[in-house]
């Protein structure tokens, strides 16, 4: 059974959205706040694959706290975040934290279940490679990706990186050297139906800078191709 946290203060809305993802096939746990939310995160051992968070909650924890905690035990779960127009610096916080994507109130029933289904096929898929990818690692200078441990390491560093990280970093060593666009990158990440702005890639990837570059300001390995996109140079 799909599991999916959903935390959401407004009972109507945390109502709404429950409906309509266990109408689509999950098996939701409601919390109405940030430290409900973690407590049944603990009380079922971590088992989620998905977590919808609202990011205005009320108590010691509002949801770019539970994204963060979240993030730090658990690299694979899907994370998204709900929030309101206006709270555009919130959202790139969110993603920063390692949120995989957001979506703006108002939403449709449709649009929420299309970016969780999305959400939920990356955390199936990248479990599936795990089990049975054939190619244990991939190289690129003096970085190596482990397909099967989903590990990735500078020389003899080991680096944490979140879902949507590893699965650029796979993109990027599989075409080393060639400018990927922001389209290429999103298609191969999110998905062909994403129907969210391009610029949950550029947070992406200044999060990877800070965790892959000795100068993130004057990146080395991962270059800016001036109105396209970005190139892997090892």
């Amino acid at each position: 059974m799909k599991k999916i946290l959903v935390a959401e203060d407004e009972q109507n809305i945390r109502e709404f959205v429950v409906i309509n993802l266990e109408r689509a096939g999950y098996r939701a746990f409601e919390a109405g706040s940030g430290d409900e939310a973690m407590a049944l995160y603990e009380q079922e051992h971590g088992d989620f694959d998905v977590a919808v968070l609202d990011i205005m909650m009320p108590g010691s924890m509002d949801g770019l706290a539970v994204c963060k905690e979240l993030r730090r035990q658990n690299s694979s779960i899907g994370i998204i975040l709900l929030s309101a127009k206006a709270q555009e610096m919130d959202k790139v916080s969110g993603l920063m934290m390692g949120a995989d994507d957001y979506v703006v109130k108002p939403f449709s029933p449709s649009e929420l279940v299309a970016r969780v289904d999305a959400v939920y096929r990356r955390v199936a898929l990248a479990a599936e490679k795990n089990e049975t990818n054939l190619r244990e690692e991939l190289h690129s200078g003096e970085f190596s990706l482990n397909l099967r441990n989903r590990s990735f390491r500078k020389g003899e560093k080991l680096i944490e990186l979140t879902q949507v990280e590893f699965q650029i970093i796979e993109y990027f060593f599989s075409n080393p050297g060639t400018a990927l666009s922001r389209g290429d990158i999103l298609k191969h990440v999110w998905g062909p139906n994403y129907v969210g702005e391009e610029k949950i890639v550029d947070v992406n990837i200044r999060r990877l800078r800070m965790k892959v570059e000795e100068e993130p300001s004057t990146p080395r390995h991962i270059a800016t191709v001036w109105g396209l996109g970005y190139r892997w140079d090892a």
